[in-house]
């Protein structure tokens, strides 16, 4: 290919390129009110959205953290009327911290405590209620909130929909110490509703995968006692 067409096939490019440009800038020049608009209206957005958080969400969150602390307290030593009410004093309750703090993590936390307050209150429909609310993302709390929605179906007679709740609540533990326990839960719910092959295989899972756990352990005693019991029927 010569020189001279080479020239000539890149002023063309040249050309074009500049075409687009002014194209561009055509487009620009026409519509520069509307698009300053559009940005001035993104910038605003992201303004609200860092606003919201660093001077209305973060603060409303701290002073929730700092309203729970003697919650927590109660929760722990099974005052659960106390937990979740207040005291009338210094502690309003863990109701109020969901109603007062809405949309902070710790309204959030709020809500597990409370579910699972109303469950050994024996309000089983409260419970789920606030268990099934629950939005977490934690590592560690968000299978244990599984697994206390399973401990309210069992406490309602529903060893079906427990069984689910426990294998979702291992699964998502995914960890030596805290799976065993949910599946543990599995296995004695087969045993409630006498299905006694599912029990024994729940237990010889647990007896294989987590031999080294307390429930890895136990897991004989209660392979034992399905077999027996599945004989007696």
């Amino acid at each position: 290919m010569s020189n001279k067409h080479q020239e000539s096939k890149a002023e063309k490019g040249f050309e074009n390129i500049e075409e687009a440009l002014t194209s561009s800038e055509r487009f620009i020049e026409k519509n520069q009110k509307n698009i300053l608009i559009a940005l001035a209206a993104v910038v605003l957005v992201v303004g609200a959205i860092i606003a919201y958080n660093y001077l209305y969400k973060n603060p409303r969150n701290e002073k929730a953290q700092a309203a729970i602390y003697k919650g927590e307290r109660f929760f722990q030593n099974q005052e659960d009327s106390l937990a979740l009410f207040g005291n009338g004093n210094d502690f309003i309750g863990f109701e109020n911290i969901i109603k007062d703090f809405s949309g902070t993590k710790t309204a959030d936390l709020a809500r597990a405590y409370a579910g699972i307050s109303y469950s050994r209150l024996g309000n089983n429909e409260k419970a789920l209620e606030y268990l099934n609310k629950f939005k977490g993302g934690d590592l560690l709390i968000t299978p244990a909130i599984a697994g206390a929605i399973g401990d309210v179906y069992m406490n309602m007679g529903d060893a079906e929909k427990a069984i689910s709740h426990f294998n979702n609540a291992a699964k998502k533990a995914n960890d030596e110490l805290l799976s065993p326990i949910y599946y543990n839960k599995t296995g004695l719910a087969y045993l409630s509703v006498k299905n006694y092959d599912k029990a024994i295989e729940t237990f010889q899972m647990i007896k294989d995968k987590y031999l080294n756990s307390p429930q890895g352990q136990e897991a004989d005693k209660y392979i034992e006692a399905a077999k027996l019991q599945k004989a007696g029927n």
